[in-house]
């Protein structure tokens, strides 16, 4: 594990709940993430107590494992899914930029079922979800994201592009990288808009 996150203080479970009672009604929700949230067995029971004192729970998640993704949705324990697109699917830099051992097959099951979740499929689950990328100078080119548009996209479907910034990085290697200019990712908005039901640079 990279030192930098060997080194982040480390907050009691009691610590985080008693935090949360006293904010009751002044905070409407939590985001669960990561690292990757789902990998931890004990999320949903930890999610339950969450919702038990009546906050909206966010999740975002790589995809990686997607019947912890569905156990969630389908138990009505998070409100909103954010999932983090790396690249085109068919990229072998797509796993390059996983942890070891992710299977792009669980990816694509993830971005199916949520798509078939999407407003436009005429479903209603009482959670909504977006896709993003982090757009990084040196890993992704202006043609890479017709073929993300074309896998993701869909009725309903909302997807957003963040540019990259090179601060607090793992990696100390990115902390080198450019971001790219935000009219690039404009232009990228601009092309690829027709498949989304909404798509912004962020």
């Amino acid at each position: 594990m990279p030192a930098k996150i060997v080194k982040q203080p480390r907050i009691e479970e009691k610590d985080f709940f008693d935090f949360l009672r006293t904010r009751q009604g002044l905070l409407d929700g939590v985001v669960i993430c990561g690292g990757e949230p789902t990998i931890n067995k004990d999320l949903p029971q930890f999610i339950e107590k969450i919702k038990k004192l009546g906050y909206l729970v966010k999740l975002d998640t790589n995809g990686s494992n997607p019947k912890m993704l569905k156990d969630l949705v389908n138990t009505k324990l998070v409100d909103y899914v954010a999932m983090d697109i790396k690249t085109k699917g068919e990229s072998p830099v797509y796993q390059n930029l996983m942890t070891e051992g992710i299977i792009i097959d669980n990816i694509k099951e993830s971005v199916e079922f949520l798509k078939a979740h999407s407003t436009g499929s005429g479903q209603t689950c009482g959670f909504d979800f977006e896709f993003r990328t982090t757009v990084v100078n040196t890993i992704h080119v202006k043609e890479d994201f017709l073929e993300i548009a074309k896998w993701i996209g869909g009725p309903g479907v909302k997807y957003y592009l963040q540019n990259f910034r090179a601060e607090k990085t793992i990696d100390p290697e990115f902390e080198k990288v450019e971001p790219f200019k935000q009219a690039f990712l404009e232009e990228i908005v601009k092309e690829i808009s027709p498949y989304f039901e909404e798509c912004k640079a962020r």
